[in-house]
Formats: structure tokens, sequence, C-alpha cells
């Protein structure tokens, strides 16, 4: 037995069932994975769960996965970032935070299993 800690991954998406699958096969695969529906709620969980990565969707209601990630970098600036979306609008926001600075990666959704885990352990 190791007691080398898994990474820690935080799962946004304002569509419960795609956030809990996903923290569900992350904790399968090695991970320790925890499932928020919302960039405020990804926010405030990050200071106490202090997550390695972050995927999150990236049109959410409150508080957009680009936005959430850029100030969540700021509270844990060598965090990983994937973010996936099903909407066009998303490439404007991506080219947004570009301008700013931030490079994400980005997913399509539906996101495949093995696609997120090659992402993750990349």
């Amino acid at each position: 037995m190791s007691n080398t800690t898994k990474p820690k991954v935080l799962v946004a998406d304002d569509e419960r069932v795609i956030a809990d699958t996903l923290a569900m096969i992350l904790n399968q695969s090695g991970f320790e994975a925890q499932a928020v529906y919302s960039g405020e709620k990804a926010l405030e969980l990050t200071e106490s769960f202090e997550p390695d990565m972050l995927i999150s969707d990236v049109i959410m209601a409150d508080l957009n996965g680009i936005d959430a990630a850029i100030r969540i970098r700021a509270l844990r600036p060598g965090i990983k970032v994937l973010l996936f979306s099903g909407q066009a609008a998303t490439a404007d926001l991506l080219e947004e935070a570009r301008a700013k600075g931030y490079e994400f990666d980005i997913l399509a959704k539906p996101v495949h299993p093995q696609d997120l885990l090659a992402k993750l352990r990349g």
C-alpha cells in the first residue's frame, strides 16, 4: 500500500447528471473527484477541497466556466484546467480569455471518458 495522494479533481457542470457521472468515472479511475453544479460553487469549494484539476462546463447560469477557471487559477496558480462545452458561444468566450492571457484546454460535449482521462493524465 502506498500513501501517495490521489490527484483531486473538481468537476463543475450545471447539468447534474454530467457532473455526477464524470466525478464517478474519475473516482473509479484513481482520482479524488467532487462534483458541483455551478461556477460559484466551484469557486467556493476550491479553498476547502484544494483541487489539482478543474473540469468545467463553459456555459453555466451564474458564473461561466472560463470566468470560474480564471478566478480559481488566481487562488490555485498551478491548477490544470479542462473546459468542455456543447455550445458554439464558447469560441467567443475562449477568445476573450486568450486575449487576457489565459490558455485552457477544451473538449467538446459529449465527452468520452477515455478522452477525458487521456487529457487529465497527459
